[in-house]
C-alpha cells in the first residue's frame, strides 16, 4: 500500500544545497529519503527530507527557473512551523549546530514557542501547543 503524500510540501531554495541537507540532518534530525545530484560530478542537489511525520524538499537555488534563496532575496518570504516534543532542547541543539535564535522559547498564544533562522536564511518557529489545539476542540 502506498502512503498518501501530504497535500502541501515546502521546497526550500538555498545556496550550498549539500551543506543545507547536512545541516537539517544534524540540527533537525532529518532523514534524507531521496536525492538527485549533490555529488562532486553534479554539485546542485535536490533532496527530500523527513522530520517526524512531515516532509520537505531542499534544492540549490536556480535563478534561471526563478527559484531564489533567502540570501539572494535579502531575506525569507516565509517561515515554517515545526512542532516538536521539547522546543527548548530542539532550539538549543539547532543553535549549537549553526542556527541563530531570533526569539527565545517562551509560552505565548497557547504554545511553547521560539524562533530560529537556519544558516541558509529560512525561519523556523519551533514549538508545541500547551493544551488541545485548536482551542475549543
Amino acid at each position: 500500500m502506498t502512503a498518501q503524500l501530504p497535500r502541501v510540501m515546502a521546497q526550500l531554495s538555498v545556496r550550498r544545497g549539500r551543506a543545507a541537507v547536512e545541516f537539517y540532518k544534524g540540527a533537525f534530525g532529518a532523514v534524507e529519503v531521496y536525492r538527485v545530484g549533490g555529488s562532486e560530478l553534479e554539485e546542485a542537489v535536490v533532496s527530500q527530507l523527513i522530520v517526524g511525520d512531515s516532509s520537505f524538499w531542499v534544492a540549490d537555488e536556480s535563478p534561471e527557473h526563478l527559484n531564489f534563496s533567502p540570501q539572494s532575496l535579502g531575506g525569507s518570504t516565509t517561515r515554517f512551523a515545526l512542532i516538536v516534543d521539547d522546543p527548548d532542547a530542539f532550539v538549543e541543539h539547532a543553535v549549537a549546530s549553526g542556527a541563530v535564535e531570533v526569539r527565545p522559547v517562551a509560552n505565548e498564544h497557547g504554545w511553547r514557542l521560539g524562533r530560529i533562522v537556519d544558516p541558509f536564511g529560512h525561519h523556523w518557529e519551533v514549538g508545541k501547543p500547551l493544551g488541545p489545539w485548536p482551542p475549543g476542540d
